[in-house]
């Protein structure tokens, strides 16, 4: 629940996004979070030495930062150069790039995830092929360009043998996070990847107990919930959400009751907080309007409800003013405004973004250029 001095400060007239929030045991300065976002510069899938700049950048005093999407496992790559966690290498290539965030005292989470069905044969061990849910194949994606048109392997379904095996990915991935000195970590469960695609019924079609009704479609993700929870403790545990979400072609046919249930199920687990993305957000382009709402979530949640989609500056404010979100994250425009939260406080003018270079794969271009005030 949003604290009582937060409150407080919002009804003195004071910037919403700027005012204080105690988040359990983290004393955040201010509500504005560096949304996760992929940016494929971890060559070899190896975080590199620019995202020491990239997210100190970032990083304000009490401010909350989500990495980009991290792989659990070699299995669970998607994209080229995106970083992963589940080798002592990349937990060592992790730790200057944490120690950076910590030293201008910022609140790190990692971002934990499995692509599923979203790869091909050329991004997995041995060339062997992804897997998902189902067997159903993923239809080729136009990629951020525009131009070109990324393709999908047709995916194996996991067999109910090898579920406990992921699962354990996802586990020691977390461990492996606290071990490189993040704060916590952030289960991706959004946008069409492994979890979702148990998740939602476009995808699912099993006839197991990881199939079928909306508690069996979403045994999985709590599976996964609770292995990390006993792993690192419940107060350093997130888990992102999309259910309004269609994208990589995973909808679902009842996605209210799908956010409503996964809300009510987290609070068994008490973790720390939930990240859900409105139903009004599209990957590119402007936001489009919707029936549906995140409040009823919102309400449902007991921990700290962090919501994203194509804010600005001022529905930000609405949101944490109006108690229906306790923190807001920003992705394309904390990418080009690496001073996001001070141009805020300013109402200064932003930068522009450029989705040309989100994933260049260079070390500086359309990464760490974007200028200061």
């Amino acid at each position: 629940m949003a604290d009582k001095e937060g409150e407080k400060q919002v009804e003195e007239g004071k910037i919403p996004l700027l005012t204080p929030y105690k988040m359990g045991r983290f004393e955040l300065s201010h509500r504005v979070v560096l949304a996760p976002l992929t940016r494929q510069r971890s060559f070899g899938n190896l975080p590199q030495p620019h995202a020491i700049l990239y997210y100190s950048q970032r990083t304000t005093k009490g401010g909350l930062l989500i990495s980009e999407s991290t792989g659990v496992s070699d299995t669970a790559q998607g994209y080229l150069d995106a970083p992963g966690i589940w080798t002592k290498e990349q937990v060592e290539a992790w730790k200057p790039i944490v120690d950076a965030v910590h030293a201008k005292g910022g609140i790190f989470f990692c971002q934990i995830w499995h692509c599923g069905r979203v790869s091909n044969t050329g991004l997995q061990p041995n060339g062997q092929a992804p897997i998902s849910s189902s067997d159903k194949q993923l239809c080729p994606q136009p990629r951020s360009n525009g131009i070109d048109v990324a393709q999908f392997s047709p995916p194996r379904k996991l067999s109910i043998e090898e579920i406990p095996l992921i699962v354990n990915d996802f586990r020691v991935a977390a461990r492996n996070a606290i071990e490189a000195g993040f704060d916590g970590v952030e289960i991706s469960g959004a946008h069409g990847y492994l979890i979702e695609q148990f998740m939602k019924d476009q995808v699912n079609d099993r006839i197991d107990q990881y199939g079928g009704s909306l508690q069996n479609r979403c045994r999985f993700a709590l599976e996964i919930v609770e292995a990390i929870v006993n792993e690192i403790g419940p107060d350093r545990v997130g888990i992102r959400l999309s259910p309004f979400a269609d994208f990589m072609d995973a909808s679902d046919s009842n996605p209210q009751a799908l956010g409503l249930y996964m809300a009510k199920s987290l609070n068994r687990y008490q973790i720390l907080y939930c990240h859900m993305v409105e139903p009004r957000w599209k990957p590119k382009g402007e936001n489009v309007e919707s029936l549906h709402s995140l409040v009823p979530m919102k309400k449902a949640f007991k921990g700290t409800f962090i919501s994203a989609g194509g804010y600005k500056m001022e529905d930000g404010n609405s949101a944490v003013a109006e108690n229906r979100a306790d923190l807001v994250a920003y992705g394309r425009l904390f990418l080009a405004n690496p001073d996001l939260p001070k141009r805020f406080e300013l109402k200064a003018p932003l930068n522009k973004y450029n989705r040309e270079t989100f994933y260049t794969p260079h070390p500086v271009i359309g990464y760490t250029d974007y200028p200061f005030m």
